[in-house]
């Protein structure tokens, strides 16, 4: 069940993307991080800002701020501190048109820009705010709407009003696509890999079957699955098929080096589609990485929440006729997934359903949706450790908080 929590409601203006990461340093022996934010804009520019945190001490985070109080705790002396304290860097120019997207690698110096433009560029970031053009990617037949980073390789993800999903990933010096994920009826607004902590986690069971046992295995060695929504109101989840390695031969007879590497392109398949809850185009989707929920939006103003569980273990808490009661007393279909074909070949996509566990119509009144995400709950009101709320933005100009209730 999802209840908004009143007590934070903020009202802004967003720029056309934006993304953050902490960096964290040593700097005359003292642990500090930093804060680096990217902002996308309808400028065709990207913004680079930097603020550093102190006061955490290895391994812990930097002083909580509270800000169900206002945007800066409700003084105004300390919102101007807060923006003080945050430097711009650097412009990045290069894009013909708006920046839709835009996402920094978790495994190195690198930055995923997409854009109307119909490319993909990937910047790394050098020394005193410099950032270098690494590759600039024209596969794509329209706008790119969004790129996400593999949690764990330099992958990269993009997705196309052309319908499509492609991965990209570096080839000897060069990048380039290495797989492309058809399928969906319309424009692909939104991709995500799953959190590289939760491959193979489902649920809180102990013992599972040889047969389940086979599937986590499988996950394991496939690694982050990705997840794709669009146009055609479907949610899907996309799987890559390990591949045998085998020994490159030395020595005299061995392969020149010069010559492309068969191991570059990869096969990735659809194991699932999430239940049809909405409506209209999903716009934006978040996986947990805490808890693996998924947590969708879109044109229908609807916010739904999905849980992958095992088919024969499943507890939902149903009424009778099988539906389960929302936060105003209305029943609820659960909504369950159909196993892809295409995934039935290992089994990986007929042990598993996903589910729609809670439900929000008109979240933003009459307003479309246009992104929703997990956040760690820091303030007054968390109810235990490592509790996640959802955040959520809308045409109407808010963004709202919401608590999630099992």
């Amino acid at each position: 069940m999802l209840r908004q929590d009143c007590s934070n409601l903020l009202s802004a203006e967003f720029p056309a993307a934006i993304h953050n990461y902490r960096r964290p340093q040593k700097i005359d022996k003292k642990f500090v991080g930093e804060s680096v934010l990217a902002t996308g804009s309808f400028d065709a520019s990207a913004g680079i800002w930097r603020r550093w945190e102190e006061g955490g001490g290895k391994g812990k985070p930097a002083a909580e701020i509270d800000f169900t109080g206002g945007l800066a705790g409700g003084d105004a002396e300390a919102e101007e501190e807060e923006d003080e304290e945050w430097r711009f860097a650097v412009i990045l120019d290069g894009h013909d048109s708006e920046i839709k997207s835009l996402a920094f690698s978790p495994t190195s110096p690198l930055l995923g820009t997409c854009s109307r433009d119909k490319s993909v560029w990937i910047w790394e970031e050098l020394e005193d705010d410099n950032f270098e053009t690494v590759a600039v990617l024209q596969d794509h037949e329209g706008d790119v709407k969004c790129v996400a980073w593999h949690p764990g390789e330099e992958l990269l993800a993009s997705a196309s009003y052309d319908d499509n999903v492609r991965l990209w990933r570096e080839d000897v010096d060069d990048w380039a696509c290495c797989a492309l994920l058809t399928g969906h009826k319309g424009t692909v607004w939104w991709v995500e890999f799953e959190g590289a902590d939760r491959i193979g986690m489902l649920g809180t069971s102990d013992e599972v079957s040889e047969e389940q046992k086979a599937v986590l295995e499988l996950r394991e060695k496939a690694g982050p699955r990705l997840l794709s929504c669009s146009d055609d109101h479907t949610i899907r989840v996309w799987r890559r098929i390990p591949k045998e390695r085998r020994e490159m031969p030395t020595g005299q007879g061995s392969l020149p080096s010069i010559w492309k590497n068969n191991n570059f392109e990869e096969q990735w398949i659809e194991e699932a589609r999430l239940p049809q809850v909405h409506e209209r185009p999903v716009y934006a989707l978040n996986w947990s990485k805490k808890t693996g929920r998924v947590a969708s939006t879109g044109s229908d103003g609807k916010i739904v929440v999905y849980e992958e569980r095992w088919k024969s273990g499943a507890t939902d808490k149903k009424e009778p006729n099988g539906d389960v009661t929302m936060e105003d007393g209305t029943p609820t279909t659960v909504a369950v997934t159909e196993p892809i074909p295409t995934s039935a070949k290992d089994g990986s996509g007929t042990l598993t359903e996903w589910v729609a566990v809670a439900e929000v119509e008109n979240a933003h009144d009459v307003f479309e949706v246009n992104h929703v995400c997990w956040a760690t709950r820091a303030d007054k009101g968390k109810r235990f450790d490592d509790e996640e709320v959802l955040i959520s933005t809308g045409d109407d100009g808010e963004v709202k908080v919401w608590t999630f209730d099992t």
